[in-house]
């Protein structure tokens, strides 16, 4: 008996659409699969732009609120001082009020309390008057204003304090303003010489 044989074009040819059929799902499934992710790449892109765009605009807020708090601070940063310093203004027109019916020593003493009120209060705020009494020139706490000779002072020493000076913090605001003993060459040749013979 006689089998028919399949024509081996046919055959290819099956073949062939199969796998082009194969193909063309692949392909489908390789686009759906590109789109899907294309479509998740939009959403977290939106996603970032949105967190973007908040970001920018609670740092823009940010920026506002700073600039309104640090000019606040520069108009009513001064507020605690004042504050403490109403009390001395109350002191003084006390003393103002009853200057008339005062001595000079009562009137004397209420103004040395009143400063010593003040000075307290400018301590508390950090600042604190430089002492100069029987201190050697410092130009980095003094100015000195004139030079004098004086048998009572060494050389280089503060004589007499013209102007307080004050620190606040420990930063110099304003310096001691100060007279200085200056020795002339001939008294520092006979404290030398003095020195030297031990006399």
């Amino acid at each position: 008996m006689k089998t028919k044989k399949d024509h081996p074009d046919k055959k290819n040819k099956t073949q062939d659409e199969a796998t082009s059929l194969q193909v063309e799902e692949s392909v489908a499934d390789e686009k759906q699969n590109l789109k899907e992710a294309l479509e998740a790449k939009e959403k977290e892109a939106k996603d970032y732009y949105d967190r973007y765009l908040r970001a920018a605009a609670d740092l823009e807020n940010f920026k506002k609120r700073a600039a309104k708090e640090k000019a606040d601070t520069i108009k009513y940063g001064k507020e605690e001082i004042i504050r403490d310093i109403l009390p001395f203004l109350d002191s003084l027109d006390r003393a103002l009020e009853h200057a008339d019916a005062s001595d000079a020593k009562t009137f004397k003493e209420g103004l040395a309390l009143m400063q010593d009120q003040l000075l307290c209060c400018l301590k508390k705020h950090g600042v604190e008057r430089i002492d100069c009494a029987g201190a050697n020139f410092d130009p980095t706490l003094h100015e000195a204003l004139m030079q004098m000779e004086s048998d009572a002072h060494e050389d280089n020493q503060i004589v007499h304090e013209m102007e307080k000076g004050y620190t606040l913090n420990g930063r110099l605001i304003r310096p001691s303003r100060v007279c200085v003993c200056k020795k002339t060459n001939k008294e520092k040749k006979e404290c030398e010489i003095n020195e030297e013979t031990g006399e």
